[in-house]
């Protein structure tokens, strides 16, 4: 990645972070050695899957999604991070030492590139921050053991619902922006376009929602709870 230093963000934004927040003074420089702000443009890759991981991000500004190409050509879009939020720290500590899953841009943005090795010491240096990543990375394993079950129990429908209604949140917000191009969301959802794109029609034939391509209204949201409800985890 190329790197240049100039405005977008401060270094010292990122412990503001829940995961650095509190770090004793003496340690923050070790955290930073290295770091480098990055001015990145719509579609740029920060890292490829199976490269070698050695730098993780925080996001100043814009989006940085993370996907994987399926074997049939397809792209699944796993998350979409946004500014405040970190990125690949996790894969600092696989043994293998790659990136599992692409990062790319999505439109213009601004990220503080930080170093393997600096979060490797500190984590040696500062207990907490090692306990908060065994918290991190224990609420992801939990979470993607509920995906797992989620994508075998649910239907197709259950899904999309879900989807649609997390994407909702506030009524008073108003219509929703999918975040994925429609054969993006297919793949997210593990189902196939065509199903994806029958689904969408016969909601909107019935009445339950109206829209086109990424700008959806919800007109029937408690058709859509009544989907996914019956499909979720209590906790």
């Amino acid at each position: 990645m190329t790197k240049v230093d100039g405005a977008g963000g401060s270094p010292a934004q990122v412990f503001g972070h829940p995961l650095f927040q509190g770090m004793p003074e003496d340690m923050r420089p070790i955290l930073l050695r290295d770091a480098a702000v990055l001015h990145t443009q719509d579609g740029k890759t920060l890292f490829h899957e199976g490269g070698e991981a050695v730098e993780y991000l925080y996001v100043f500004s814009g989006s940085i999604e993370v996907l994987r190409h399926t074997q049939d050509g397809q792209e699944r879009v796993f998350s979409i991070f946004h500014p405040g939020q970190m990125l690949a720290e996790t894969a600092m500590f696989m043994t293998h030492g790659r990136y599992p899953m692409e990062a790319r841009s999505r439109g213009d943005a601004v990220v503080l590139c930080l170093k393997r090795t600096g979060l490797q010491e500190a984590v040696r240096a500062w207990p907490e921050l090692a306990m908060r990543l065994l918290n991190r990375l224990s609420d992801r394993v939990y979470q993607r053991v509920n995906d797992v079950e989620w994508y075998s129990d649910s239907t197709a429908a259950q899904r999309l619902a879900d989807y649609l209604l997390r994407l909702h949140g506030d009524p008073a917000d108003g219509p929703v922006r999918l975040p994925l191009t429609q054969r993006q969301l297919a793949a997210h959802l593990g189902v196939r376009p065509e199903t994806l794109s029958r689904l969408l029609a016969d909601w909107v034939a019935q009445g339950h929602i109206s829209g086109a391509r990424r700008d959806w209204a919800l007109l029937n949201p408690s058709f859509l709870e009544s989907l996914a409800q019956a499909a979720r985890r209590s906790f």
